[in-house]
């Protein structure tokens, strides 16, 4: 029915057999001493410690990791048309900076926004000459563009992503059940999944609550929203038996109506962010607008929770949810939770963040792979490519220090802006090197200088 189009933005190098060697490689089978052979841009085997091919190429990483690389699904990079918020060139660079070798691009806040297989291709077109590591895209679902689906698809958008309320820009509106409905049942039609926003709104009285209060923020957003929203579309799920992903989920008193959907066999999954599970409400200062997101990050016991459902596979992966915005738009100044952009910057850094919780909760570098590598590529469908180090796979790979602790130098992120909430954070984990298909694009602070990204 499709025909997958790989279209390169740089010209792909195939050079001599590279052999990655390290005591601590995380395969699909456990973490090994191994030797990892790279013959161009692809994986030929994952062999043992002392195979080494005479004549190859040998990078010896010692007792670091070596890990696939991160399949970041959830990043919106905003060019065109908000460029000024970030862009393919400084986002990717901040992926790749922090372990990232794949993203998939959000269909919104770029102008125009991924709604038409047209917008796609200028989407494409803007992107072409200025990606450091491979990009996919996914499309968008709004009221009345169901006919776009498969024109969306063809060019090739991976999935589509609705939201079920205001999105923050008037270009890409919510949908409701009416709308849902036939859009589901088009995407399953096209083997497709839908990622779907999870809050319906409805009307709160805040009274004269202070706007710079978190807590007034907190409450504006209250867990009933995604309660509410879930169980929609899962209903939905069951009636069409579309592909259904819930993106950026949040709260815990949800996680029931998931499981009860996936203990029914439905097609249905959900991810959490970083943000949701480093942070806490309790924590967050009033006034301190670049801790908000939407759904909003809620309290610590709600944390634990989500940690849980990530252990036990409930949650299956974590995705960035990167949505940087001009720092006027954040109301620092100000400091107005009801005001200011609602998004997280966070590409850079999320491998290190997840992995600093997952550390300190007993969590191992496999279930770290299943949720940042494995998981997403799945996702997306490109689960015979991305996301593992195994025979016949891209050369995605990350050189990863997993005792190693840092403090967050904002002025050092690689994003357009330096507003983040991780702003001076003690993290562990620090990425080293990172190869797209064979190649390597970053090194201890500094890139590549050619742009060989792809598109997928």
């Amino acid at each position: 029915m499709e025909k997958r189009r790989h279209l390169r933005l740089g010209v792909a190098s195939s050079g001599p057999m590279k052999v990655f060697r390290s005591r601590r490689v995380v395969t699909p089978e456990g973490v090994r001493p191994a030797t990892v052979h790279v013959n161009g841009e692809r994986i030929d085997a994952v062999a043992d410690y002392d195979a080494l091919p005479a004549g190859a190429e040998r990078v010896d990483v010692g007792e670091a990791v070596l890990m696939p690389g991160v399949v970041d699904t959830h990043v919106h990079v905003n060019e065109p048309g908000r460029t000024a918020w970030e862009g393919f060139f400084t986002a990717t660079r901040a992926a790749a900076s922090g372990g990232v070798t794949t993203l998939v691009d959000m269909p919104l806040n770029s102008i125009p926004p991924t709604t038409t297989a047209e917008a796609l291709r200028k989407k494409k077109e803007q992107a072409a000459g200025q990606c450091l590591i491979d990009v996919g895209f996914w499309g968008g679902v709004v009221p009345g563009n169901v006919k776009e689906l498969e024109g969306l698809v063809r060019e090739g958008a991976r999935g589509c992503k609705a939201f079920m309320c205001f999105s923050g820009v008037d270009e890409f509106p919510g949908v409701l059940e009416a709308d849902l409905l036939p859009a589901m049942a088009e995407l399953r039609r096209l083997s497709r999944p839908l990622l779907v926003h999870a809050e319906v709104e409805r009307a709160v009285d805040l009274g004269s609550r202070d706007p710079r209060a978190y807590a007034t923020y907190l409450a504006s957003r209250p867990p009933v929203f995604e309660e509410d929203a879930i169980t929609l579309i899962s209903r939905l799920c069951r009636q069409t038996k579309a592909r259904t992903h819930v993106v950026h989920h949040s709260a815990a008193s949800a996680l029931p109506l998931i499981r009860a959907a996936r203990a029914e066999g439905l097609p249905f999954s959900a991810e959490t962010c970083p943000h949701y599970l480093h942070f806490a409400a309790e924590e967050i200062r009033d006034g301190a607008t670049p801790w908000k997101c939407a759904p909003p990050i809620r309290e610590q016991d709600n944390r634990e929770q989500l940690w849980k459902a990530l252990g036990e596979g409930l949650l299956e992966l974590v995705a960035s949810d990167h949505s940087p915005c001009t720092p006027a738009l954040k109301q620092q100044e100000l400091g107005d939770f009801m005001k200011a952009w609602g998004g997280i910057s966070g590409l850079q850094l999320g491998l290190s963040v997840t992995w600093s919780g997952a550390r300190a909760r007993g969590h191992s570098l496999e279930q770290l792979v299943k949720w940042m590598c494995e998981a997403p590529a799945r996702l997306a469908g490109f689960e015979q490519k991305k996301g593992k180090l195994a025979a016949g796979f891209d050369a995605d790979l990350v050189v990863f220090e997993p005792e190693a602790k840092f403090q967050v130098d904002a002025a050092r992120l690689q994003h357009k802006h330096a507003v983040t909430p991780y702003a001076n954070a003690g993290l562990v984990g620090v990425v080293t090197s990172t190869y797209v298909r064979g190649e390597r694009v970053f090194h201890q602070g500094e890139h590549a200088r050619e742009l060989k990204g792809q598109f997928l």
